[in-house]
């Protein structure tokens, strides 16, 4: 039995034990031919535009930017004057050594938490100044559905507000 993929025969050894039957290829579905793939591109490409996948990658790689930048301030203007104020300087590289190679380092962790809660709230400042407040709303006495606040009629229920 011979198939054809793309193009290319692809047939079917002999390779059975006696008194099995011979395996059978399996027929490929009518989506996945050669033919098809300019749709497939085609399908692909409407699939990023409509679901937002490329608007969602656009946000990731500007995300990664602004972490760095926010971790660059941190490092060079917070830390110093961090390190300032505490004792011993160098806080990051504080550690408690085990045994030899082995330690605990609480400094380093400690820089990656503050990181951390920074990144955190300046993305929280960036997110409250640029997305929009929702309008306001009320509940339904009837359905306890929520409304809008300047609502005369429940969309749920129908009843008069």
């Amino acid at each position: 039995m011979t198939t054809e993929i793309c193009g290319r025969s692809i047939r079917a050894g002999d390779n059975t034990q006696p008194g099995r039957p011979q395996p059978r290829l399996a027929r490929l579905p009518a989506r996945v031919r050669c033919d098809d793939m300019p749709s497939t591109t085609k399908e692909f490409r409407e699939f990023l535009l409509k679901q937002n996948a490329f608007a969602l990658a656009i946000g990731v790689i500007i995300g990664a930017a602004i972490g760095k930048v926010v971790s660059g301030i941190v490092e060079d203007v917070l830390m110093p004057v961090i390190g300032l104020v505490l004792p011993g300087g160098d806080w990051r590289s504080a550690q408690i050594t085990l045994s030899g190679q082995n330690a605990i380092k609480y400094g380093d962790l400690a820089g990656r938490v503050i990181d951390f809660f920074v990144v955190a709230l300046v993305v929280f400042l960036l997110a409250k100044a640029f997305l929009e407040k929702p309008a306001p709303t009320r509940s339904c006495p009837q359905c306890l559905e929520t409304i809008p606040a300047g609502a005369r009629k429940c969309r749920a229920c129908a009843s008069p507000v």
